[in-house]
C-alpha cells in the first residue's frame, strides 16, 4: 500500500478521534452517555464537547473528498512523491485543524481548513497533470 493510501486510513481514524471529547462532554453535561438517542444528546452539547462533536462532523465531511483525491491520484498516475507528500500534508493539517477547533482558534481554524481543502484539490490536479 502506498503512503497516500495509508494516509486515507490514518485520516479515517483521525476523523473519529474528536468523538472522545464529545462523549466526555456529554457525560459531564448529562451525567451519562445516552446510547439510545446519542444524536439528540450531541445536539444539546455546549462548550468543548460541542466543539469536539463539530470537529468530528467536519472531519467526516472532509473524508470523502480527500479519499477521492487520493484515489484519483492513484488511478491517473500522479507522481508518487507529489501524491504522497500531499496526502501526508493533509493528515498533518487536519490534526492541526482538530486542535484549532477545540481551542477556539477561529480564524486560524478557517485558514487551516482552507489549506486542507487546497491540498485535496491539489490531489485532483496532480491526477490530471499525470
Amino acid at each position: 500500500m502506498t503512503i497516500a493510501a495509508w494516509c486515507v486510513l490514518a485520516f479515517l481514524i483521525i476523523a473519529y478521534a474528536p468523538r472522545a471529547g464529545s462523549i466526555r462532554g456529554a457525560i459531564a453535561q448529562d451525567g451519562r452517555y445516552d446510547n439510545i438517542n446519542p444524536r439528540a444528546q450531541q445536539a444539546r452539547l455546549e462548550g468543548a464537547g460541542a466543539k469536539a462533536q463539530a470537529a468530528h462532523a467536519n472531519s467526516l465531511e472532509a473524508f470523502a473528498p480527500f479519499a477521492a483525491g487520493v484515489w484519483a491520484a492513484h488511478a491517473f498516475g500522479a507522481d508518487p512523491m507529489i501524491r504522497d507528500g500531499l496526502a501526508l500534508a493533509f493528515v498533518a493539517v487536519r490534526l492541526v485543524y482538530w486542535r484549532a477547533y477545540v481551542a477556539d482558534w477561529g480564524n486560524g481554524r478557517s485558514a487551516v481548513w482552507t489549506l486542507g481543502f487546497l491540498i485535496t484539490v491539489g490531489l485532483f490536479v496532480a491526477a490530471g497533470v499525470a
